[in-house]
Protein backbone atom coordinates (compact mmCIF):
# COMPACT_ATOMS: atom_id res chain seq x y z
CA UNK A 1 0.00 0.00 0.00
CA UNK A 2 2.78 2.39 0.86
CA UNK A 3 5.35 0.79 -1.35
CA UNK A 4 7.12 3.99 -2.25
CA UNK A 5 6.37 6.12 0.77
CA UNK A 6 9.68 5.59 2.53
CA UNK A 7 12.09 5.87 -0.37
CA UNK A 8 12.98 9.44 0.31
CA UNK A 9 13.12 9.31 4.10
CA UNK A 10 15.75 6.63 4.77
CA UNK A 11 17.76 7.56 1.69
CA UNK A 12 18.00 11.13 2.85
CA UNK A 13 19.12 10.02 6.31
CA UNK A 14 21.66 7.64 4.84
CA UNK A 15 23.07 10.38 2.63
CA UNK A 16 23.45 12.62 5.62
CA UNK A 17 25.14 9.82 7.63
CA UNK A 18 27.57 8.97 4.86
CA UNK A 19 28.44 12.58 4.15
CA UNK A 20 27.33 12.35 0.53
CA UNK A 21 24.48 14.87 0.67
CA UNK A 22 25.17 17.79 -1.68
CA UNK A 23 24.58 20.51 0.91
CA UNK A 24 22.38 21.75 3.72
CA UNK A 25 19.85 23.44 1.43
CA UNK A 26 19.62 20.34 -0.73
CA UNK A 27 19.23 18.16 2.33
CA UNK A 28 16.38 20.30 3.66
CA UNK A 29 14.67 20.33 0.29
CA UNK A 30 15.07 16.58 -0.06
CA UNK A 31 13.77 16.07 3.48
CA UNK A 32 10.64 18.13 2.83
CA UNK A 33 10.04 16.31 -0.45
CA UNK A 34 10.52 12.98 1.30
CA UNK A 35 7.93 13.89 3.93
CA UNK A 36 5.43 14.94 1.26
CA UNK A 37 5.99 11.75 -0.73
CA UNK A 38 5.68 9.66 2.41
CA UNK A 39 2.30 11.12 3.33
CA UNK A 40 1.08 11.03 -0.27
CA UNK A 41 1.91 7.39 -0.89
CA UNK A 42 0.52 6.46 2.49
CA UNK A 43 -2.85 8.09 1.78
CA UNK A 44 -3.35 7.49 -1.95
CA UNK A 45 -4.31 3.83 -1.51
CA UNK A 46 -7.20 4.71 0.75
CA UNK A 47 -9.09 5.84 -2.34
CA UNK A 48 -10.40 2.25 -2.65
CA UNK A 49 -12.52 2.79 0.46
CA UNK A 50 -14.72 5.18 -1.52
CA UNK A 51 -16.75 2.30 -2.92
CA UNK A 52 -18.11 0.95 0.41
CA UNK A 53 -18.63 4.53 1.60
CA UNK A 54 -20.82 5.36 -1.39
CA UNK A 55 -23.00 2.34 -0.62
CA UNK A 56 -23.92 3.98 2.69
CA UNK A 57 -25.69 6.73 0.73
CA UNK A 58 -27.23 4.49 -1.95
CA UNK A 59 -30.93 5.44 -2.23
CA UNK A 60 -31.77 1.77 -2.72
CA UNK A 61 -30.53 1.03 0.81
CA UNK A 62 -32.08 3.44 3.24
CA UNK A 63 -29.99 4.12 6.34
CA UNK A 64 -30.51 6.53 9.17
CA UNK A 65 -28.37 9.64 9.47
CA UNK A 66 -26.88 8.29 12.71
CA UNK A 67 -25.92 5.05 10.98
CA UNK A 68 -24.22 6.94 8.15
CA UNK A 69 -22.49 9.41 10.48
CA UNK A 70 -21.13 6.57 12.64
CA UNK A 71 -19.71 4.78 9.62
CA UNK A 72 -18.08 7.95 8.27
CA UNK A 73 -16.59 8.74 11.69
CA UNK A 74 -15.10 5.25 12.03
CA UNK A 75 -13.66 5.34 8.51
CA UNK A 76 -12.18 8.80 8.99
CA UNK A 77 -10.57 7.69 12.26
CA UNK A 78 -9.25 4.57 10.54
CA UNK A 79 -7.79 6.52 7.61
CA UNK A 80 -6.16 9.18 9.79
CA UNK A 81 -4.60 6.56 12.06
CA UNK A 82 -3.41 4.48 9.11
CA UNK A 83 -1.71 7.41 7.39
CA UNK A 84 -0.19 8.56 10.67
CA UNK A 85 1.24 5.12 11.48
CA UNK A 86 2.70 4.57 8.02
CA UNK A 87 4.14 8.08 7.91
CA UNK A 88 5.78 8.01 11.36
CA UNK A 89 6.56 4.33 11.93
CA UNK A 90 10.30 4.84 12.56
CA UNK A 91 9.91 7.58 15.19
CA UNK A 92 8.44 5.43 17.95
CA UNK A 93 8.16 1.67 17.48
CA UNK A 94 6.15 1.13 20.68
CA UNK A 95 3.63 3.77 19.64
CA UNK A 96 3.40 2.09 16.24
CA UNK A 97 2.54 -1.28 17.76
CA UNK A 98 -0.13 0.26 19.99
CA UNK A 99 -1.55 2.14 17.02
CA UNK A 100 -1.63 -1.09 15.02
CA UNK A 101 -3.76 -2.73 17.70
CA UNK A 102 -6.17 0.24 17.63
CA UNK A 103 -6.24 0.07 13.84
CA UNK A 104 -7.19 -3.62 13.93
CA UNK A 105 -9.87 -2.84 16.53
CA UNK A 106 -11.40 -0.19 14.28
CA UNK A 107 -11.40 -2.65 11.36
CA UNK A 108 -13.18 -5.28 13.47
CA UNK A 109 -15.75 -2.73 14.69
CA UNK A 110 -16.50 -1.46 11.18
CA UNK A 111 -16.86 -4.98 9.79
CA UNK A 112 -19.12 -6.20 12.60
CA UNK A 113 -21.37 -3.14 12.59
CA UNK A 114 -21.60 -2.40 8.88
CA UNK A 115 -21.39 -5.85 7.35
CA UNK A 116 -19.48 -7.73 4.64
CA UNK A 117 -18.96 -4.69 2.42
CA UNK A 118 -16.28 -3.50 4.85
CA UNK A 119 -14.19 -6.64 5.41
CA UNK A 120 -11.77 -5.48 2.67
CA UNK A 121 -10.49 -2.95 5.19
CA UNK A 122 -8.31 -5.73 6.61
CA UNK A 123 -6.05 -5.31 3.57
CA UNK A 124 -4.88 -2.03 5.08
CA UNK A 125 -4.43 -3.58 8.51
CA UNK A 126 -2.25 -6.32 7.02
CA UNK A 127 -0.26 -3.76 5.06
CA UNK A 128 0.34 -1.65 8.17
CA UNK A 129 1.39 -4.71 10.21
CA UNK A 130 3.94 -5.80 7.62
CA UNK A 131 5.35 -2.28 7.44
CA UNK A 132 5.36 -1.22 11.09
CA UNK A 133 6.58 -4.35 12.91
CA UNK A 134 10.36 -4.38 12.69
CA UNK A 135 11.11 -8.01 13.51
CA UNK A 136 10.50 -10.21 10.47
CA UNK A 137 9.24 -13.22 12.42
CA UNK A 138 6.82 -11.14 14.46
CA UNK A 139 5.65 -9.38 11.32
CA UNK A 140 4.92 -12.73 9.64
CA UNK A 141 2.99 -13.90 12.70
CA UNK A 142 1.03 -10.63 12.77
CA UNK A 143 0.10 -10.90 9.08
CA UNK A 144 -0.92 -14.53 9.59
CA UNK A 145 -3.05 -13.58 12.62
CA UNK A 146 -4.71 -10.74 10.70
CA UNK A 147 -5.42 -13.06 7.77
CA UNK A 148 -6.97 -15.64 10.10
CA UNK A 149 -8.97 -12.92 11.82
CA UNK A 150 -10.25 -11.75 8.44
CA UNK A 151 -11.46 -15.26 7.59
CA UNK A 152 -13.21 -15.67 10.95
CA UNK A 153 -14.83 -12.24 10.76
CA UNK A 154 -15.96 -12.85 7.17
CA UNK A 155 -17.76 -15.99 8.31
CA UNK A 156 -19.38 -14.08 11.18
CA UNK A 157 -20.74 -11.32 8.93
CA UNK A 158 -21.58 -13.81 6.13
CA UNK A 159 -19.30 -12.46 3.44
CA UNK A 160 -20.07 -14.13 0.09
CA UNK A 161 -17.54 -16.87 -0.69
CA UNK A 162 -16.55 -15.17 -3.93
CA UNK A 163 -15.70 -11.92 -2.14
CA UNK A 164 -13.95 -13.81 0.67
CA UNK A 165 -11.55 -15.58 -1.68
CA UNK A 166 -11.07 -12.46 -3.80
CA UNK A 167 -10.00 -10.48 -0.70
CA UNK A 168 -8.13 -13.26 1.11
CA UNK A 169 -5.13 -13.19 -1.22
CA UNK A 170 -4.64 -9.40 -0.99
CA UNK A 171 -4.93 -9.53 2.81
CA UNK A 172 -2.16 -12.14 3.02
CA UNK A 173 0.05 -11.19 0.10
CA UNK A 174 0.08 -7.43 0.57
CA UNK A 175 1.16 -7.91 4.17
CA UNK A 176 3.97 -10.20 3.02
CA UNK A 177 4.92 -7.76 0.27
CA UNK A 178 5.20 -4.94 2.80
CA UNK A 179 7.50 -7.10 4.94
CA UNK A 180 9.74 -7.63 1.94
CA UNK A 181 9.64 -3.96 1.01
CA UNK A 182 10.51 -2.98 4.58
CA UNK A 183 13.47 -5.37 4.56
CA UNK A 184 14.66 -3.88 1.28
CA UNK A 185 14.47 -0.39 2.76
CA UNK A 186 16.48 -1.43 5.81
CA UNK A 187 19.09 -3.15 3.67
CA UNK A 188 19.40 -0.12 1.40
CA UNK A 189 19.85 2.10 4.43
CA UNK A 190 22.50 -0.20 5.86
CA UNK A 191 24.23 -0.32 2.48
CA UNK A 192 24.42 3.45 2.36
CA UNK A 193 25.84 3.51 5.88
CA UNK A 194 28.40 0.88 4.89
CA UNK A 195 29.39 2.93 1.86
CA UNK A 196 29.81 5.95 4.09
CA UNK A 197 32.00 3.92 6.45
CA UNK A 198 34.11 2.67 3.54
CA UNK A 199 34.49 6.22 2.26
CA UNK A 200 35.63 7.38 5.69
CA UNK A 201 38.09 4.50 5.89
CA UNK A 202 39.46 5.36 2.46
CA UNK A 203 39.78 9.03 3.39
CA UNK A 204 41.51 8.09 6.65
CA UNK A 205 43.93 5.80 4.81
CA UNK A 206 44.74 8.58 2.35
CA UNK A 207 45.38 10.98 5.22
CA UNK A 208 47.70 8.48 6.84
CA UNK A 209 49.56 7.99 3.57
CA UNK A 210 49.89 11.73 3.08
CA UNK A 211 51.09 12.13 6.67
CA UNK A 212 53.75 9.48 6.20
CA UNK A 213 54.88 10.97 2.89
CA UNK A 214 55.07 14.49 4.28
CA UNK A 215 57.10 13.33 7.25
CA UNK A 216 59.41 11.03 5.26
CA UNK A 217 60.05 13.44 2.38
CA UNK A 218 60.65 16.61 4.36
CA UNK A 219 61.54 15.56 7.89
CA UNK A 220 64.91 14.05 7.11
CA UNK A 221 65.94 16.88 4.78
CA UNK A 222 65.00 19.58 7.28
CA UNK A 223 66.77 17.75 10.08
CA UNK A 224 69.88 17.54 7.92
CA UNK A 225 69.70 21.27 7.15
CA UNK A 226 69.45 22.01 10.86
CA UNK A 227 72.41 19.77 11.68
CA UNK A 228 74.57 21.19 8.90
CA UNK A 229 73.85 24.77 9.96
CA UNK A 230 74.80 23.97 13.56
CA UNK A 231 78.06 22.30 12.40
CA UNK A 232 78.86 25.28 10.19
CA UNK A 233 78.38 27.65 13.14
CA UNK A 234 80.71 25.55 15.27
CA UNK A 235 83.40 25.44 12.59
CA UNK A 236 83.02 29.13 11.96
CA UNK A 237 83.60 29.84 15.65
CA UNK A 238 87.12 28.37 15.34
CA UNK A 239 88.10 30.94 12.73
CA UNK A 240 89.55 34.35 13.64
CA UNK A 241 86.86 36.74 14.86
CA UNK A 242 85.69 39.37 12.39
CA UNK A 243 82.48 41.28 11.63
CA UNK A 244 82.00 39.19 8.48
CA UNK A 245 82.32 35.92 10.41
CA UNK A 246 79.81 37.12 12.98
CA UNK A 247 77.35 38.03 10.22
CA UNK A 248 77.73 34.61 8.59
CA UNK A 249 77.23 32.89 11.96
CA UNK A 250 74.05 34.90 12.50
CA UNK A 251 72.73 33.92 9.06
CA UNK A 252 73.50 30.25 9.73
CA UNK A 253 71.69 30.49 13.07
CA UNK A 254 68.64 31.90 11.26
CA UNK A 255 68.75 28.99 8.82
CA UNK A 256 68.77 26.52 11.72
CA UNK A 257 65.87 28.23 13.46
CA UNK A 258 63.78 28.38 10.28
CA UNK A 259 64.39 24.71 9.49
CA UNK A 260 63.50 23.65 13.05
CA UNK A 261 60.32 25.73 12.97
CA UNK A 262 59.38 24.36 9.56
CA UNK A 263 59.89 20.80 10.81
CA UNK A 264 57.74 21.59 13.85
CA UNK A 265 54.97 23.04 11.64
CA UNK A 266 55.00 20.00 9.38
CA UNK A 267 54.70 17.68 12.36
CA UNK A 268 51.78 19.71 13.69
CA UNK A 269 50.06 19.54 10.29
CA UNK A 270 50.66 15.79 10.09
CA UNK A 271 49.25 15.35 13.59
CA UNK A 272 46.06 17.05 12.43
CA UNK A 273 45.76 14.67 9.49
CA UNK A 274 46.15 11.68 11.78
CA UNK A 275 43.40 12.84 14.12
CA UNK A 276 41.03 9.90 14.74
CA UNK A 277 37.25 9.87 14.37
CA UNK A 278 34.57 7.88 16.18
CA UNK A 279 33.51 6.07 13.00
CA UNK A 280 37.02 4.89 12.17
CA UNK A 281 37.84 3.88 15.74
CA UNK A 282 34.54 2.01 16.09
CA UNK A 283 35.26 -0.04 12.97
CA UNK A 284 38.77 -0.78 14.23
CA UNK A 285 37.50 -1.68 17.71
CA UNK A 286 34.79 -3.92 16.27
CA UNK A 287 37.34 -5.86 14.21
CA UNK A 288 39.77 -6.19 17.12
CA UNK A 289 37.12 -7.27 19.64
CA UNK A 290 35.66 -9.85 17.27
CA UNK A 291 39.15 -11.24 16.66
CA UNK A 292 39.59 -11.54 20.44
CA UNK A 293 36.28 -13.40 20.81
CA UNK A 294 34.52 -10.50 22.55
CA UNK A 295 30.96 -9.72 21.46
CA UNK A 296 30.43 -6.02 20.81
CA UNK A 297 27.12 -4.22 21.27
CA UNK A 298 27.64 -0.76 19.79
CA UNK A 299 25.40 2.27 19.43
CA UNK A 300 24.51 3.35 15.85
CA UNK A 301 24.95 6.95 17.02
CA UNK A 302 28.70 6.38 16.99
CA UNK A 303 28.53 6.27 13.20
CA UNK A 304 25.78 8.80 12.58
CA UNK A 305 27.19 11.46 14.94
CA UNK A 306 30.77 11.13 13.70
CA UNK A 307 31.83 14.32 11.93
CA UNK A 308 28.77 16.32 13.06
CA UNK A 309 30.27 18.08 16.07
CA UNK A 310 33.54 19.75 17.11
CA UNK A 311 36.47 17.84 15.60
CA UNK A 312 38.70 18.28 18.66
CA UNK A 313 36.04 16.84 20.96
CA UNK A 314 35.43 13.93 18.57
CA UNK A 315 39.16 13.22 18.37
CA UNK A 316 39.39 13.00 22.15
CA UNK A 317 36.41 10.63 22.35
CA UNK A 318 37.95 8.55 19.56
CA UNK A 319 41.23 8.29 21.49
CA UNK A 320 39.28 7.21 24.59
CA UNK A 321 37.42 4.60 22.55
CA UNK A 322 40.68 3.26 21.17
CA UNK A 323 42.33 3.06 24.59
CA UNK A 324 39.29 1.49 26.27
CA UNK A 325 38.87 -1.14 23.52
CA UNK A 326 42.56 -2.02 23.78
CA UNK A 327 42.28 -2.47 27.54
CA UNK A 328 39.17 -4.63 27.22
CA UNK A 329 41.08 -6.94 24.89
CA UNK A 330 44.32 -7.01 26.86
CA UNK A 331 43.22 -6.98 30.47
CA UNK A 332 39.52 -7.55 31.13
CA UNK A 333 38.92 -11.19 30.19
CA UNK A 334 35.44 -10.04 29.16
CA UNK A 335 33.05 -11.83 26.82
CA UNK A 336 30.80 -8.85 26.07
CA UNK A 337 31.48 -5.16 25.55
CA UNK A 338 28.89 -2.39 25.25
CA UNK A 339 29.60 1.04 23.75
CA UNK A 340 27.04 3.85 23.93
CA UNK A 341 27.03 7.50 22.85
CA UNK A 342 24.45 9.74 24.53
CA UNK A 343 23.74 13.46 24.31
CA UNK A 344 22.57 15.49 27.30
CA UNK A 345 22.50 19.28 27.69
CA UNK A 346 25.02 20.11 24.95
CA UNK A 347 27.35 17.32 26.06
CA UNK A 348 28.25 13.99 24.50
CA UNK A 349 29.11 11.04 26.72
CA UNK A 350 30.93 7.95 25.51
CA UNK A 351 30.27 4.95 27.76
CA UNK A 352 32.21 1.69 27.51
CA UNK A 353 31.23 -1.22 29.76
CA UNK A 354 32.33 -4.85 29.88
CA UNK A 355 31.59 -7.98 31.90
CA UNK A 356 35.23 -8.76 32.66
CA UNK A 357 37.14 -9.10 35.90
CA UNK A 358 36.61 -5.44 36.79
CA UNK A 359 38.29 -3.74 39.72
CA UNK A 360 39.52 -6.97 41.31
CA UNK A 361 41.84 -7.64 38.37
CA UNK A 362 43.15 -4.11 38.05
CA UNK A 363 46.19 -4.34 40.32
CA UNK A 364 49.46 -3.92 38.48
CA UNK A 365 47.99 -3.02 35.10
CA UNK A 366 49.51 -0.27 33.11
CA UNK A 367 46.18 0.99 31.80
CA UNK A 368 43.67 -0.18 34.33
CA UNK A 369 41.47 -3.16 34.63
CA UNK A 370 38.20 -4.19 33.16
CA UNK A 371 37.39 -1.89 30.26
CA UNK A 372 39.80 0.77 31.35
CA UNK A 373 40.71 0.15 34.95
CA UNK A 374 39.71 1.85 38.13
CA UNK A 375 41.11 5.22 39.04
CA UNK A 376 43.17 3.74 41.85
CA UNK A 377 45.07 1.58 39.41
CA UNK A 378 45.09 4.03 36.58
CA UNK A 379 48.23 4.00 34.50
CA UNK A 380 49.34 5.96 31.51
CA UNK A 381 46.20 5.01 29.54
CA UNK A 382 43.77 6.63 31.97
CA UNK A 383 46.16 9.50 32.59
CA UNK A 384 46.30 10.26 28.86
CA UNK A 385 42.51 10.06 28.62
CA UNK A 386 42.13 12.51 31.49
CA UNK A 387 44.63 14.96 29.94
CA UNK A 388 43.00 14.83 26.53
CA UNK A 389 39.54 15.40 28.00
CA UNK A 390 40.76 18.28 30.15
CA UNK A 391 42.25 19.95 27.08
CA UNK A 392 38.78 20.23 25.48
CA UNK A 393 36.87 20.96 28.71
CA UNK A 394 35.62 17.41 29.20
CA UNK A 395 35.58 15.06 32.16
CA UNK A 396 36.28 11.43 32.85
CA UNK A 397 35.09 8.72 35.24
CA UNK A 398 35.89 5.03 35.60
CA UNK A 399 34.81 2.43 38.09
CA UNK A 400 32.73 -0.69 38.69
CA UNK A 401 29.90 -1.33 36.30
CA UNK A 402 27.35 -1.05 39.11
CA UNK A 403 25.39 -4.13 38.07
CA UNK A 404 25.48 -7.48 39.80
CA UNK A 405 28.65 -9.43 39.11
CA UNK A 406 32.02 -8.27 37.75
CA UNK A 407 32.50 -5.67 35.09
CA UNK A 408 33.80 -2.21 34.49
CA UNK A 409 32.43 1.09 33.22
CA UNK A 410 34.23 4.05 31.68
CA UNK A 411 32.50 7.32 30.80
CA UNK A 412 34.15 10.16 28.84
CA UNK A 413 32.14 13.38 28.44
CA UNK A 414 32.94 16.34 26.18
CA UNK A 415 31.10 19.57 25.33
CA UNK A 416 29.82 19.62 21.78
CA UNK A 417 29.66 22.34 19.16
CA UNK A 418 28.72 22.18 15.46
CA UNK A 419 31.55 21.33 13.12
CA UNK A 420 32.97 24.10 10.96
CA UNK A 421 32.25 24.57 7.24
CA UNK A 422 34.88 22.04 6.35
CA UNK A 423 33.74 19.69 9.07
CA UNK A 424 37.07 20.05 10.92
CA UNK A 425 38.87 22.61 13.01
CA UNK A 426 42.50 23.12 13.95
CA UNK A 427 43.98 20.25 15.96
CA UNK A 428 43.95 20.56 19.73
CA UNK A 429 47.43 21.11 21.18
CA UNK A 430 47.08 18.12 23.49
CA UNK A 431 46.05 15.86 20.63
CA UNK A 432 48.85 17.04 18.37
CA UNK A 433 51.45 16.76 21.08
CA UNK A 434 50.32 13.28 22.09
CA UNK A 435 50.48 11.83 18.58
CA UNK A 436 54.06 10.66 18.97
CA UNK A 437 53.79 8.10 16.19
CA UNK A 438 53.85 10.86 13.59
CA UNK A 439 57.06 12.25 15.01
CA UNK A 440 58.96 8.98 14.95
Amino acid sequence: MAADSECAGPDTKAAECSGTAPGRDAQLASGKLGVLLRWFFSAVWLVYLIQPVTKLFDPRHLHSALYQAGAVALIVAFCVLYVFLIGTWEQDRARGRIGLVVLAGLAVAVSLVYGPDWTSIFIYVSSAAGFIIGDRRRALLAVAAITAGYVVLSEIVHTPSGDLWAELLPVALIGLAMIGFKMQMVLNHQLRQARGAVAKLAANEERLRLARDMHDLTGQSLSLITLKSELAVKRLSRLPASPEADAVAAELGDIGRVSRQTLHDIREAVSGYRRPTLAIELITARTSLEAAGIQLDDDPALMTRSGTFDADAEAVLAWCLREAATNVIRHSGARHCHIRLTERRHELSLEITDDGRGVAAATGRDAGGGGAGPPAAAGSGLHNMSERLSAVGGRFSAGPDGRDGPGFRLVATVPIAPAGPAGRTAPAPAVAAADASVRS
